[in-house]
């Protein structure tokens, strides 16, 4: 049986708080019931999913996923596709916004080489796991052989296997790769039914004109390759990209070990379309950390079922928003395991409860 196939079957339906010993303890709490809002929704879908209401979080972890896209020879963005290798090296040497972003809130970043068209030396925090160099351009084909499709998904599987020796509570997705937006469209607008005009936006920051371009681009990629919305696979290989399918495996590889994931921007939500497309309970594992500018973004989260922690007009992707999340969802989990209950802070329980 294949990796792919062994994680699949290994992802157990979560119920949350099956038995409400979770929402007893919040209520029991020396505060107002519920005055702590979706901060306790945090600490029950997290408690939930590690299966004890004491569960803590040590270990933040944000993998960013990184490929590049041949379609980006159509001027659907505004960096050329050079600027992926440059942004690795800049998260390799520590100076990026994730980077940043991750000793903020005390998470470790880990880049994965899915599919970026340049070579690299291995390196601290740098797993090579290239499918391919770069995908084929999506308007005249497919992006990728399906077997690279299913490859695609293996890599983020044995990107999260590989570090949960070191310590893996909760994770984050992101991504880097010039272009990366436009096969994210498609995927969205194929999986969704919804028109490409709908669910594409300005990306690394395309004129009006440009957006225009780039709905155009993806309108003829979908004719052109037709895939089978019901097959979300095919979706992936014929207008996806390589580190899009790593963070689907990414969501499949965390819900196979009960870990629940900070979703990042638009193409985190591709990824994850893709991974529920597959295995719709992974959907229970899943947080979604903010609501991307891109316009097609709340259209992804509503087909996920998910409302955004923050809305802070973020669209820079690499994961940055969803490490943001990471602090509020663990402020959750600590008002959960270290508040004191009416009963231990000795304050008089209210009249009505």
């Amino acid at each position: 049986m294949r990796l792919l196939d062994r994680t699949i079957e290994n992802i157990e339906e979560i119920s949350i708080d099956s038995n409400g010993k979770i929402r007893s303890r919040l209520n029991d709490l020396a505060i107002p019931m519920g005055s702590l809002g979706r901060l306790e929704e945090f600490a029950i879908i997290y408690a939930s999913i590690k299966g004890s209401a004491n569960a803590s979080i040590r270990h933040k972890v944000v993998f960013t996923m990184a490929g590049d896209h041949g379609v980006s020879c159509e001027g659907v963005s505004s960096f050329p596709q050079e600027v992926t290798k440059q942004m690795v090296m800049n998260f390799l040497d520590g100076s990026a916004t994730i980077n940043v972003l991750a000793q903020h809130v005390g998470a470790r970043v880990v880049i994965v080489d899915c599919g970026v068209n340049a070579e690299f030396k291995p390196a601290k925090g740098l797993k090579i796991k290239k499918v391919g160099y770069g995908t084929d351009n999506i308007a005249n084909g497919p992006a990728m052989s399906t077997e690279q499709a299913i490859r695609s998904l293996e890599v983020g599987i044995e990107a999260f296997n590989e570090e949960v020796c070191n310590g893996l509570d909760i994770i984050a997705t992101g991504d880097m790769g010039i272009a990366n937006t436009t096969p994210s469209s498609a995927i969205i607008a194929c999986l969704t039914g919804l028109d490409v005009s709908k669910v594409t936006g300005k990306g690394t920051g395309l004129n009006k004109q440009g957006v225009e371009k780039k709905i155009n681009v993806i309108r003829k990629a979908l004719g052109v390759n037709n895939p089978d919305s019901s097959d979300p696979i095919e979706v992936l290989a014929k207008v996806g990209g390589f580190e899009i399918g790593g963070i689907a495996g990414l969501c499949l590889a965390a819900a196979s070990c009960r870990t629940p994931v900070l979703i990042d921007g638009f193409i985190s939500a591709a990824g994850a379309l893709i991974a529920c497309a597959i295995e719709p309970k992974v959907k229970d594992f899943l947080i979604a950390s903010h609501m991307s500018a891109e316009n097609g973004h709340c259209v992804a989260l509503e087909k996920l079922g998910k409302k955004a922690i923050l809305d802070l007009d973020l669209r820079l992707g690499e994961g940055t928003g969803a490490v943001l999340g990471f602090n509020l969802v663990e402020a959750g989990v600590k008002i959960l395991t270290q508040s004191a209950t009416f009963s231990e802070a000795g304050v008089s329980t209210p009249a009505y409860k």
